[in-house]
């Protein structure tokens, strides 16, 4: 039977379960990665499990998130992860060498390989042809320590590719297409795999740009075949050795796949559906309008594209350049693990050079690793960017988690990102559209949403060519390898004060009768549960970081949800969240489940629930639950009484059990939508205590 991709490396290295879509499956971990947000709870946890050494092929240790240092806490952050890397085994990338996913992707990742990494942004890997994948560190943890990494057997999407990208018309324009039709909701379990004619067109580091933002569908990761472009990219970065071709069999064939969305407020979402995917069916509407789309596999071509952008407050709000033409734009940023390579930063200053920023529009420019930032101070580049009035900025995530360069109040910023939730700037009510590097620049230069197209009539623009080089300047002294074993256990673990042991989760009871603390609703995001910014330097002392749970929901004056939280836990009553749908998009920060656990919180009832949260919650012994009638998420609101009974059984093997809502007095099912090994951690009051139960 021929194979995608996705299936020759899963079960290439599969050590438990069935390759059957939907089953659980346990696969072996070949490389992790972690970054100082996330890294310094991993750590922690993994040392909690006693493991002297990693065990995986490799494991990378970065500094690329907390680089502002006003107090102790992020340099305290980065000598512990430094002299834990020395102790465990761990390559250490310094504060300054650039962001994980960009250095990763120059310097480790292969085709063919597994990756787990404590970011939700890990699938960039598979613009390599690896199996990249983002996690709560926990499982990262457990992964470094020789543990398999569990997830669901994929439903795998197809996206065929046809033609070539025409001038000013990017690889963010892909991801921002397939946006528009598979949407933030509804894809978990899937995975995307990219083929056709059209692959061939695009660089290795176009195809991280889409794989990169793949983590905005939801899905597990996105995958790219390994071919002549990926070997290019291998040698010129000094990896030749490491190519191996990677492609799907011939005659493999892509879904069906099923989505289910509401026939009137999914509309335009199903007319995409309709128009760039193949064999498509659509059922009747129900009595709730819900109607199943099913499609073959998405079609789209490069030719035909057309710049496009991704407005405020989700990444599948999307629109065309021209529509949006004539805005006036007072911020562009051009940067991230999504827009920050060599070639996008060279066609950026080719575009630039010689002409001079619109004094309306403040320019920063975040190079995404030191390589490049090396060879763009070298060939003039960077020289070019700075006289045009380029701000450049630190190699290092920054301002995509609102640390720095936030917006003025009712003003409109663009963005190479690939997040745009409310907020995360760092600035209320802010207005951000996600954009390529040849939108950015556009806006840059003229001071309003412009489609790049036009800048070859109307400034004698022509759009850069920007080829790959033959050779990338590799200098790896910003990046420690591990020390040999012998001189490993000498090492000192550096540890700072604000370092805090991070608490394991609680064995559940069998009744539970909690309080709803908050009745949130749709697409909450890791951001909404747990702000980045200033705050992330919190993320190694639990107790600190819990007070700003769900900070965005706070009123002045009123008591905040940790304060209401920690009310309840010390009079001995569980905390119940109540959401709509997707709750937990976004990124894969474990505190957005650990945090909550500390305050007491106990269960997340919720339409759905995305993935990667999801395995956080089940993690840090929280139980997910979803409603049997989405209709019930309004007969509910906050300040009520849930009482929930047969909770070990329910947990053991039950799929559904019966919450009552005694202020209301009235009775709803909801969905125990657990995997077998799932269970067995919840009842165990989490996965460090499963981990430490079972070796």
């Amino acid at each position: 039977m021929a194979k995608t991709i996705v299936e020759k490396i899963l079960s290439g290295h599969l050590v438990d379960g069935e390759m059957r879509p939907g089953s659980e499956i346990g696969i072996r971990i070949d490389q992790t990665l972690t970054q100082d947000a996330t890294g310094t709870t991993a750590f922690l946890l993994l040392e909690a499990m006693d493991i002297p050494r990693v065990k995986t092929e490799t494991s990378v240790s970065y500094v690329d998130h907390n680089m502002a240092q006003f107090g102790p806490e992020n340099h305290n952050d980065h000598l512990y992860l430094q002299s834990i890397a020395k102790r465990l085994g761990v390559f250490f990338s310094r504060p300054g060498n650039g962001i994980c996913h960009q250095v990763h992707f120059e310097r480790f990742a292969r085709p063919g390989r597994t990756m787990l990494g404590s970011d939700s942004h890990t699938p960039t890997g598979g613009g390599i042809g690896s199996i990249a994948i983002g996690a709560g560190g926990l499982d990262v943890a457990v992964a470094m320590g020789g543990g398999a990494f569990y997830t669901t057997c994929p439903r795998v999407i197809g996206v065929e590719l046809k033609g070539k990208l025409p001038p000013w018309v990017a690889a963010k324009d892909i991801i921002l297409r397939l946006l528009s039709i598979l949407t933030t909701r509804g894809n978990v379990g899937c995975m995307v795999e990219y083929f056709g004619e059209g692959v061939a067109t695009l660089p290795a580091p176009a195809r991280a740009t889409c794989t990169n933002m793949g983590a905005e569908l939801g899905v597990t990761t996105s995958i790219f075949p390994a071919d002549e472009q990926t070997e290019k990219f291998l040698a010129a970065q000094g990896r030749a050795d490491q190519f191996t071709p990677l492609t799907a069999d011939e005659g493999v064939v892509y879904g069906p796949i099923t989505k289910k969305l509401h026939a009137e407020k999914d509309a335009a979402t199903i007319e995409n559906i309709k128009t760039y995917c193949t064999d498509v069916s659509v059922s009747a509407p129900d009595g709730e309008g819900m109607v199943e789309v099913t499609f073959g596999h998405v079609v789209i071509d490069l030719s035909t594209l057309e710049p496009l952008a991704s407005g405020s407050p989700s990444p599948d709000n999307i629109k065309t350049v021209v529509e949006l033409a004539g805005a006036k734009v007072r911020q562009v940023i051009i940067g991230s693990c999504t827009n920050s390579s060599y070639q996008d930063l060279m066609l950026v200053a080719a575009a630039i050079k010689g002409r001079t920023v619109h004094p309306d529009v403040e320019l920063g420019i975040a190079p995404g690793s030191k390589q490049v930032l090396t060879m763009l101070s070298r060939n003039g580049a960077l020289g070019d960017m700075i006289a045009a009035g380029a701000r450049i900025i630190e190699s290092s995530c920054g301002p995509c988690i609102g640390q720095g360069f936030s917006p003025a109040e009712g003003v409109l910023s663009l963005r190479t990102f690939n997040r745009n939730f409310a907020g995360r700037t760092g600035t209320k009510n802010d207005s951000v559209y996600l954009v390529s590097p040849e939108t950015a620049i556009a806006a840059a230069l003229t001071g309003e949403m412009t489609d790049p197209r036009t800048l070859t009539d109307a400034q004698n623009i022509a759009c850069p060519q920007i080829d790959m080089p033959s050779q990338f300047d590799v200098d790896d002294c910003m990046i420690q390898p591990p020390l040999p074993p012998e001189q490993a256990e000498a090492v000192e673990i550096v540890r700072g004060s604000t370092i805090v042991k991070p608490p394991s989760g609680e064995v559940p009871s069998d009744e539970l009768t909690g309080e709803v603390l908050l009745h949130a609703e749709d697409k909450i995001t890791t951001d909404h549960i747990m702000p980045a910014g200033a705050l992330l330097k919190y993320r190694s002392n639990v107790p600190e970081y819990a007070k700003y749970v769900f900070n965005c929901f706070n009123e002045d004056g009123q008591p905040t949800f940790a304060d209401r939280a920690l009310a309840l836990k010390q009079r001995g009553v569980p905390g119940i969240i109540v959401a709509g749908d997707s709750y937990g998009q976004g990124s894969s920060r474990e505190h957005a489940a650990l945090c909550p656990m500390y305050l007491g919180v106990r269960v997340v009832l919720a339409k759905a629930i995305e993935r990667i949260h999801q395995a956080n919650l089940v993690n840090f012994a929280i139980l997910p639950l979803t409603f049997a009638d989405p209709a019930d998420y309004d007969r509910i609101d906050a300040g009520d009484e849930l009482v929930i009974v047969g909770l070990d059984e329910a947990i053991e093997s039950a799929e559904t059990i019966t919450v009552k809502n005694t202020t209301k007095d009235v009775d709803f099912t909801c969905n125990v939508s657990l995997a077998p090994r799932q269970r067995k951690i919840l009842a165990a009051g989490g996965l460090l205590n499963y981990t430490r139960q079972n070796g």
